[in-house]
């Protein structure tokens, strides 16, 4: 049942990974679609703006200014760097009013957002009979910025590239001949665009989609962990089932046990010939059959909380209730080795408590330590009054609690699962509702344990 659950849990987080990715994946396909098409959107809307014949005057004229220092580079009047330098001073002169007139006719399209618009050059190459010269890109530079904006290249997108054949004359000069030359040149251009936050905008329009898919993850989430947890649950609840049988049996089996011994005993003629014996034996089979009558009830409400508990309390003398209360232990106990140490402060001190309830808070206590102590077990009981507390400790040489567990062992079903612990049957319930029992009387109890060293429980209790 165990492996099923397991293999379930499995299967169904896997199956949540897969669904995730798939999500994943089709949101991902969203956003390039809407990307694409947001910047298609920009790109439509703004493609005829570097056509206005202002905007291409401006262009021509550093068009002609790109020619003239062509010719004095092929006369080999100056170098290709200082081309392009003269190139970049001419559109800088003009880029202001080229800007000027640009953001006039964005801003007569209104897209409703901001966007950064460059002109490039990545290319010029110069053919002179059939021989390339390529005057630029050269170095580390792969493109020039003729005009627009200055802005990182990171998220820029191309709009448009351009590539234009021109012939164009310049007079040539060999030795003392002077004549006119023509050439073709070569340009290739492209138009950048940064939109400003763009992906802000890319992510407002698919708002929907990502919320959308966003709760439908939560809720999938949400459903299989209220699954899984309602089958552990069920799980949970049917191995109680099973343990509560058994716990039954074993809450049952101490006041049996007694009560068997006792009959045996009342058989024997030794002890009907003592009065003192006989009626001895006779309380402790009353005392057994009283409180066989109560487990039935204290089974089925042990799982209650303090606050749920009724307390029938009763007036009782401490040295008389434990010297009680350890011989009928004792006697449910008998076939162990065990050996309990009585020291009942001297002082005989009036306790109100429900004397069955306590009982049984500290037969749990006392039961755990047989369960879980030594061959030879030995347990210590000692009381004191502090004020107006009543102190009561009981100390094993048991096996020990380890200490991230010490924390826990009050708690509802809590078991100790290591160690040799999980051998010994039990619901794990009997110190919960003695803590409750402690806590019904308005007292505290607390645990101090070392591994193979033993474990001491304290109790107190207010004397009225």
């Amino acid at each position: 049942m165990k492996n099923k659950i397991t293999i379930l849990i499995i299967a169904s987080i896997a199956t949540l990974i897969a669904l995730s990715a798939i999500q994943a994946y089709l949101v991902e396909n969203a956003y390039q679609l809407k990307k694409r098409a947001f910047i298609q959107e920009t790109d439509n809307a703004i493609s005829d703006i570097d056509n206005h014949p202002e905007l291409d005057s401006l262009v021509d004229l550093i068009g002609e200014n790109m020619r003239t220092h062509l010719a004095d580079y092929l006369n080999n009047r100056i170098t290709k760097a200082e081309v392009i330098r003269r190139l970049q001073l001419k559109s800088d002169s003009l880029n202001a009013p080229y800007m000027k007139r640009y953001n006039k006719e964005l801003a007569a399209i209104n897209l409703g957002y901001k966007i950064r618009y460059q002109r490039q050059i990545t290319s010029i190459v110069v053919y002179d009979e059939q021989k390339s010269d390529s005057v630029f890109p050269y170095a580390k530079e792969k493109y020039l910025k003729l005009l627009g904006d200055t802005f990182n290249d990171k998220d820029l997108r191309v709009i448009k590239t351009s590539r234009t054949f021109s012939e164009f004359d310049y007079v040539a000069q060999e030795n003392d001949s002077v004549f006119t030359k023509s050439v073709d040149v070569e340009l290739k251009m492209r138009d950048v665009i940064l939109i400003v936050d763009w992906k802000s905008i890319v992510f407002r329009r698919m708002a929907m989609l990502l919320i959308f898919s966003v709760l439908l993850f939560l809720f999938v989430v949400g459903l299989l962990y209220y699954s899984i947890k309602n089958l552990i649950q069920q799980k949970k609840i049917t191995e109680i089932k099973t343990d509560f049988i058994n716990n039954i049996t074993h809450e049952l089996k101490t006041p049996l046990a007694t009560l068997s011994v006792a009959s045996k005993s009342l058989k024997n003629t030794e002890i009907r010939n003592s009065e003192e014996a006989f009626n001895h034996t006779l309380n402790i089979v009353d005392r057994q059959n009283t409180r066989l009558q109560k487990l039935i009830d204290q089974v089925l409400t042990n799982s209650l909380s303090a606050n749920d508990i009724v307390l029938s309390k009763d007036s009782v003398v401490d040295n008389v209730y434990f010297e009680d209360l350890i011989a009928d232990f004792k006697l449910s106990a008998q076939q162990r080795d065990l050996t309990i140490v009585n020291h009942v402060c001297e002082e005989e001190v009036v306790l109100r408590i429900d004397t069955f309830h306590f009982t049984t808070a500290l037969f749990n206590i006392l039961e755990n330590a047989v369960k879980y102590g030594n061959p030879q077990t030995e347990i210590l009981i000692e009381t004191a009054v502090k004020g107006k507390e009543y102190g009561i400790e009981i100390t094993d040489n048991g096996i020990g609690i380890a200490e991230e567990d010490q924390a826990q062992i009050f708690d509802k079903f809590y078991r100790v699962s290591h160690g040799n612990v999980h051998n010994v049957k039990g619901l794990g319930l009997g110190l919960y509702y003695t803590s409750q029992i402690v806590n019904a009387h308005d007292g505290k109890i607390s645990v101090y344990s070392e591994l193979e060293k033993g474990t001491t429980f304290t109790i107190i209790i207010p004397i009225h």
